[in-house]
């Protein structure tokens, strides 16, 4: 995220009132050590989100959401904002297209910045009918459809210490393909619980193909074993501690 005049200031403003810490990502502890490496401070994983409902068929969410049963989609999720990337994801989807049949992109969030740069590079890239497009807010009953109907969750940030949206698909045991920024890449083991790229379009797009080359089957073992680390006993267990 840009910095901002008086960041630095309210930060130790801040800091300085707090007996402990708990971090959920190394970048945010080592951010943290900057300004007070004396105050305990515990590193935990964001814990599973299970307030959305349970894994449902594939199938049926697509039925729910009225979207392709023959297709490959990728999804894209959560409040659209300049530092998520979307842009980069657009790019990449529209060079990694022609490479994969039936390849859609399901973007599905509240766009929180204008629109129209995102609208007129779909244009320019030729996209639009390759897209499925609800860029409106998603309500928390709606949200198990969308992973569920999707193949991967794309992550392409430019920037970022750690994401909601990962233990997200965590708890809906859906593959990931993220950006090595911030937090991220540590939290999604490469080729196991899904696919880490570089945070640029051609690497992105290449992270796409390497998905589908290995099957989404291929990461569901590692997923169910690696969202054991995301209990909430674990991050009580670390307030207690401190």
């Amino acid at each position: 995220m840009k910095k901002r005049p008086g960041d630095s200031l309210f930060t130790k403003y801040f800091i300085k009132a707090c007996d402990g810490f708990i971090t959920m990502s190394e970048k945010v502890m080592n951010d943290l050590r900057k300004f007070d490496k004396l105050k305990p401070a515990t590193l935990v994983q964001h814990p599973l989100y299970d307030n959305f409902g349970d894994i449902i068929p594939k199938e049926a969410a697509r039925k729910h959401l009225r979207l392709p049963m023959d297709e490959k989609i990728i999804l894209f999720f959560g409040f659209i904002r300049k530092y998520k990337g979307l842009d980069q994801l657009l790019e990449a989807f529209a060079d990694i297209k022609p490479q994969i049949s039936n390849l859609k992109l399901l973007v599905a969030g509240e766009f929180y910045e204008d629109e129209k740069p995102y609208q007129d590079l779909i244009e320019k890239l030729n996209i639009k009918n390759d897209l499925i497009l609800h860029t409106h807010f998603i309500n928390d009953s709606e949200v198990k459809y969308y992973l569920c109907a999707s193949d991967v969750l794309v992550q392409p940030y430019k920037n970022a210490t750690q994401s909601g949206v990962t233990p997200l698909a965590y708890y809906f045991e859906k593959p990931m393909i993220v950006t090595n920024v911030g937090g991220l890449a540590a939290l999604v083991p490469n080729e196991k619980c899904g696919i880490v790229t570089e945070p640029n379009p051609e690497s992105i797009a290449a992270g796409i193909r390497k998905f589908y080359e290995l099957g989404e089957e291929h990461f569901i073992p590692h997923l169910r074993s690696e969202k054991k680390k995301y209990s909430w006993s674990n991050i009580v267990n670390a307030i207690m501690s401190i």
